[in-house]
């Protein structure tokens, strides 16, 4: 079983983003609440936000049990950069470009230990 949570059109890079989303990849959801908890970048803590989305989504809408869950996949995609001027000398200007990203994280558990033996034929 997989849940899954979103955010759109945050306000930090991707390239930014994807630094702290390759930490806690794999990582069981305590683990890595622990290490976003305790990370001194900006998109640690914007990760973590929707990392708990997506647990409470599990949690509420699957019934899953949290200690069960593991961060499958998440992903940092580019989204829409936000194009700003800045001005310079002799009437030059400057294009400065605010980059914004999409994160996607989804939690399950392992469906491996779940899955009942099968019997063996004769």
């Amino acid at each position: 079983m997989e849940t899954r949570a979103t955010l759109y059109g945050v306000r930090l890079s991707a390239q930014k983003g994807r630094l702290v989303a390759d930490q806690v990849r794999g990582l069981p959801v305590e683990k890595a609440l622990n290490l976003l908890a305790f990370s001194p970048k900006k998109g640690a803590h914007i990760i973590k936000k929707v990392l708990e989305s997506a647990i409470a989504n599990a949690e509420h809408n699957d019934g899953a049990d949290v200690d069960e869950l593991k961060v499958k996949t998440i992903l940092v995609e580019q989204a829409m950069s936000l194009k700003r001027f800045q001005a310079r000398a002799k009437g030059r200007g400057n294009r400065i470009t605010k980059r914004t990203c999409h994160i996607f994280v989804t939690v399950g558990d392992d469906e491996k230990k779940k899955a009942p033996a099968k019997p063996a034929k004769k």
